[in-house]
């Protein structure tokens, strides 16, 4: 029994999701780092991230669980199904949140003041998609941030913020980009209820194409973070891996499952490789 739950929660909140984000939090802190971070700097910063990750994933299976219910696709998920009882997942929650702002406490009074800010992001963007069709950029918006709590988990400061939000920025288009793509599983369904995506409102064709450009634009960020920050000859084959798999993700973007899930979890990887190579390789 106790080993089913746990299996619940895990697939409740979707642990394996981090890899999308663990890199970009990390990119953040190696570009904003001139030595190595301390180990128990990076234990919080772990800590930190997956108690955010679970919070957001939490808060996004709550408050999306009477729509999910009604979805074929979703309709077998931990809450509409009855596998996991409201109260824990309120549990799984709370825990998330403790273990974020723990850490966000142990890193700096800074890192504190700060940490409200995604759960915020967090808790309004589920429910965007009720009432326009930039939610996608809801979702860009809070994975952004990623990038930007490695990057004051390491200044404490506002100063020479501008490669942490190019940094963020490149995120902000990445991950909208690919949250449309995610979205034409779900485009007759989204039409049915009448809520918004790019897929529901435009067709997929134009939804598809909107991906594109902001991918496109992705990589021009990068391309601008790599020659004004970066400028390593070590990190340049990372950044031409970076486009190609950008490229890659539009090319598959008919097959949901390696474009959103395998492409994405591996670019995340060598946007930190970039990161890394630029630092330690100059």
């Amino acid at each position: 029994m106790a080993l089913q739950k746990i299996h619940s929660i895990a697939r409740f909140v979707k642990i394996e999701h981090t890899l999308f984000s663990l890199p970009l939090i990390f990119s953040g802190v190696f570009l904003a780092s001139k030595n190595p971070p301390s180990p128990k700097l990076i234990a919080l910063i772990l800590l930190g991230a997956t108690g955010a990750r679970t919070a957001a994933l939490a808060l996004n299976r709550i408050i999306d669980r009477h729509i999910d219910k009604r979805n074929p696709r979703t309709s077998r998920r931990e809450l509409p199904s009855g596998n996991m009882s409201m109260m824990d997942a309120v549990t799984v929650l709370s825990a998330g949140l403790l273990v974020y702002l723990t850490s966000a406490a142990l890193i700096s009074e800074f890192c504190l003041m700060l940490s409200p800010l995604p759960l915020i992001i967090f808790t309004v963007y589920p429910y965007m998609k009720r009432f326009t069709s930039l939610a996608h950029f809801g979702v860009g918006l809070g994975l952004s941030m990623a990038p930007l709590g490695g990057w004051f988990a390491v200044t404490n400061s506002l100063e020479n913020i501008v490669p942490g939000l190019m940094l963020s920025f490149f995120t902000f288009c990445w991950v909208s980009g690919f949250d449309i793509i995610y979205s034409t599983l779900d485009e007759a369904f989204d039409r049915g209820e009448n809520l918004y995506s790019f897929s529901s409102r435009f067709g997929k064709v134009k939804a598809l194409k909107i991906s594109a450009y902001l991918h496109f634009a992705a990589f021009i960020v990068l391309v601008f973070l790599f020659f004004i920050q970066i400028r390593a000859i070590a990190a340049f084959p990372f950044l031409l891996i970076s486009g190609y798999l950008l490229y890659l993700e539009q090319k598959k973007s008919e097959n949901v499952e390696l474009a959103f899930f395998k492409i994405n979890a591996v670019l995340g990887f060598f946007i930190l490789a970039m990161v890394l190579a630029g630092v330690y390789f100059p």
